[in-house]
């Protein structure tokens, strides 16, 4: 589910979020900007949470009452405005976080309420946590660091031993899985830099055991990310629940992390049923995995242990909730190309340059002549920026109806890994961000300045 969808307005198409019009909030506060809806922010969340159980009127997620403990615990890096974190957090979220700026982040969204113990449901992981990382953490009475190595754990170990703590640690087990997803976001193989051996883990937990400053805490594991197949988390859960079981018997774990992962649409990502070009294929061949079929094949495997599950989604719950509004600048007609020149580059949106991405790119208020039956006179372009990269691309080769100098266009399921993303490269401001919540519109980051670029720089005299 999303809320991107086409209105009439004024006799024409014109893209909206839930109630509010792309095109009016381009002319408001400028392009490039991102656009976030808060109704699918929530549905995602909710239909998770319920998927694995719900929680009881008034409850908490992971109550008895559920059919798995569980906790959910948003991934932080893929999107960290504090306006989002903020509503998860209402939701009853935890948080997955892998830097200390990203735990700021989850203490400052948090401040308006007076939580006890405000990391006490929040993950730390990521290969390399430093001292301060680690402290602060610490202080923050952190419900877990998910450890990548044993060299990790004796320099946690020897931090809370500093500090006079006790460190709660899960060893994060590489399952040699192949999540069968881009090169870059593979995680659960031996070759990835993540996590330890399968076949060494159970003598690090028990090299961990005997550490004076380490309290073990559970397991993890996450295999991947965009994963569009059930398969591939079977078949890690299926190898990592034994362990678990022996890991609870011998150390008293309480929890098993099976990471995120789950994947989105990015093709074909408008609601079927739109005429057109933009129209929805029925290839089969981008059919999502469902949030209930991934909750109704992995809880029947999980419910046994008798062990609290933590989930680690990110994009699954942000990215089809967003979208990049920019604006054309220019057509440029080559002898080989013609590329549409954009204001948003590769500084706003780095992941087609990155991991190839996909990302679908509509008009935001369409030509008549392309709305009806598709017929209208679509060319195939380049959508590019105006950054000095050959690689500074959103689309390549895309059809799409012709484009007029001033006409805007939206990118679609941007929410997860765009902003967050996002550089001062070529000395480029950052895009403001914007949540929808009905019929209103809030901003809930400022554009950068040209001031703001330089601020804390110095000329030495």
């Amino acid at each position: 589910m999303h809320s991107f969808h086409y209105k009439q307005v004024d006799g024409r198409n014109t893209l909206h979020c839930e109630d509010v019009d792309l095109q009016a909030l381009a002319e408001e506060h400028g392009t490039p900007l991102y656009v976030y809806s808060k109704a699918t922010i929530l549905d995602h969340y909710r239909r998770l949470d319920a998927a694995l159980g719900g929680r009881p009127e008034g409850g908490k997620s992971g109550s008895s009452d559920a059919l798995v403990d569980h906790l959910i615990c948003f991934a932080v890096k893929a999107n960290s405005n504090l306006a989002i974190l903020n509503l998860l957090d209402h939701e009853g979220a935890g948080f997955d976080i892998v830097s200390g700026g990203e735990l700021y982040r989850v203490l400052r969204a948090r401040a308006e309420r007076e939580k006890e113990g405000p990391a006490s449901d929040c993950t730390f992981a990521g290969v390399g946590k430093s001292y301060e990382e680690i402290k602060l953490a610490l202080n923050e009475g952190i419900y877990c660091f998910n450890a990548e190595s044993e060299a990790e754990v004796a320099y946690i170990d020897s931090v809370a031993g500093a500090l006079g703590k006790k460190a709660p640690v899960a060893l994060r087990v590489n399952p040699n899985v192949d999540a069968k997803t881009h090169k870059y976001i593979s995680t659960g193989k031996s070759e990835n830099k993540f996590g330890i051996d399968f076949e060494v883990v159970r003598d690090a937990y028990a090299r961990a055991a005997k550490l004076e400053h380490i309290t073990l805490r559970g397991i993890q594991m996450h295999i991947g990310s965009q994963l569009t197949s059930v398969e591939p988390f079977v078949e890690a859960v299926k190898k990592v629940a034994p362990l678990a079981e022996e890991l609870k018997s011998a150390y008293g774990i309480e929890f098993f992390s099976i990471g995120g992962g789950i994947g989105i649409v990015y093709q074909d990502s408008l609601a079927s049923g739109e005429a057109g070009w933009w129209k929805q294929r029925d290839s089969g061949e981008n059919t999502p995995l469902t949030i209930e079929k991934y909750a109704q094949t992995l809880v029947p495997l999980l419910k046994p242990l008798g062990l609290r599950i933590l989930l680690e989604p990110g994009r699954m719950i942000v990215g089809n909730a967003g979208a990049l509004v920019t604006k054309v600048l220019y057509e440029k007609k080559g002898a080989a190309k013609t590329f549409e020149i954009v204001d948003a580059g590769m500084n706003d949106l780095i992941r087609p340059a990155l991991y190839e991405g996909h990302h679908d790119i509509v008009p935001v208020t369409p030509a008549p002549d392309s709305q009806g039956d598709g017929s209208g006179s679509s060319v195939p372009v380049d959508i590019v920026g105006p950054v000095c990269e050959s690689g500074d691309f959103l689309a390549q080769d895309r059809v799409l109806p012709p484009m007029e100098q001033g006409d805007y266009l939206a990118v679609l399921s941007a929410g997860a890994y765009g902003f967050v993303m996002a550089s001062n490269y070529n000395s480029r401001p950052l895009p403001p961000e914007i949540l929808v919540d009905g019929g209103k519109s809030r901003v809930i980051r400022e554009r950068q300045t040209y001031h703001d670029l330089v601020r804390g720089e110095t000329i030495p005299r």
